[in-house]
């Protein structure tokens, strides 16, 4: 009768069911009090009553059972059955703005800078469920990888494609954040995003990195900029052997962070410093964290009483109390 969703929409009632015990107790030390006693010379004619007479406490078992029937349904229980909607409101758009200039090999990451970011960035996008992602990715110039989108299977498998030699080398941060913009100026997203990471200085590139910082604070861009690579010195290519093979040498790790603090100030964004790979995955945690796409839950609750029930078991119990009283027991009363 009652189900494993119970709650009583008044508890204290139940307190009352202390009562029951006392009443019992009670019940038991006066009951010989109601009984009249009658001396007589032999009990023979009453011998096929006595079960009865012996029964007769159920009487007052049927009265105990419909008061504490009452006292449950004053406390109106009750079974609730919760059914929830969620609804996701217009994710965020977001678009990562990858470096790929030759300085991205560099070992100061493990095994160096660029795939130490891809695994950090699928992760990432992992986090993303609710959001269209795109990649742009740049070096001596910039062009859009993959478009936004919101199928994640699409934009991993273009993180894990990206490799360097793909376009002119160098570090065109002005240009890498121009196609960033340009990927969202159209977007209707109530939150738009760009994580732009660099391990260099602008040195080439048809577009000031400041213009298209403008650009980005009038389209209300959020721009979050990583300067990537370790303080001090780096392992860094810097020519192939006959065979290919790239040469390794040590050289200064210079990033330019006074550009992307601007960056980041003037869009409301933020500047972070990955200086090596745990350091790096924490500030993707932390953007994801800071960026996160609002989502509502509603909750339907279906309540089905069950005070009736116990109100007409109440009922029945009295009623047999009071026929098994006027028939059976009227000669004991």
């Amino acid at each position: 009768m009652l189900g494993s969703n119970l709650e009583f929409l008044n508890p204290g009632f139940l307190w009352l069911l202390l009562l029951i015990p006392i009443l019992a107790v009670w019940y038991y030390f006066i009951k010989d009090r109601d009984n009249a006693n009658l001396k007589i010379a032999s009990t023979q004619g009453f011998k096929g009553g006595n079960i009865w007479a012996k029964l007769k406490p159920i009487l007052y078992l049927l009265r105990l059972l419909a008061i504490s029937a009452l006292i449950i349904a004053l406390a109106r229980p009750r079974n609730v059955e919760v059914s929830k909607k969620t609804k996701t409101t217009r994710g965020i758009d977001i678009v990562m703005a990858i470096d790929v200039s030759a300085s991205m090999l560099a070992k100061d990451l493990k095994p160096n800078r660029l795939e130490a970011l891809k695994q950090v960035a699928i992760k990432f996008v992992n986090k993303r469920p609710n959001d269209r992602i795109g990649i742009v990715v740049y070096a001596g110039e910039s062009f859009t990888q993959t478009p936004i989108t919101s199928d994640k299977a699409i934009v991993k498998n273009t993180i894990r494609k990206i490799k360097w030699g793909q376009i002119n080398d160098g570090t065109a941060i002005g240009m890498g954040l121009g196609s960033a913009v340009n990927r969202l100026k159209d977007s209707k997203a109530k939150s738009k995003v760009i994580i732009l990471l660099t391990d260099g200085v602008n040195n080439t590139g048809f577009v000031d990195p400041k213009t298209a910082t403008e650009l980005a604070k009038e389209l209300s861009i959020k721009v979050y900029t990583i300067g990537l690579g370790t303080n001090g010195t780096a392992l860094f290519p810097v020519a192939k052997d006959l065979y290919g093979k790239l040469i390794f040498r040590n050289a200064p790790v210079e990033i330019d962070e006074v550009l992307l603090k601007y960056i980041a100030k003037e869009t409301g964004g933020k500047y972070f410093r990955a200086t090596g790979n745990r350091k790096l995955e924490a500030i993707y945690d932390e953007i994801n964290k800071l960026e996160k796409t609002k989502i509502e839950e509603f909750k339907y609750y279906n309540y089905e009483e069950k005070y009736r029930s116990l109100v007409i078991l109440a009922g029945i119990l009295i009623l047999i109390e009071m026929l098994l009283k006027f028939t059976v027991y009227r000669s004991f009363i």
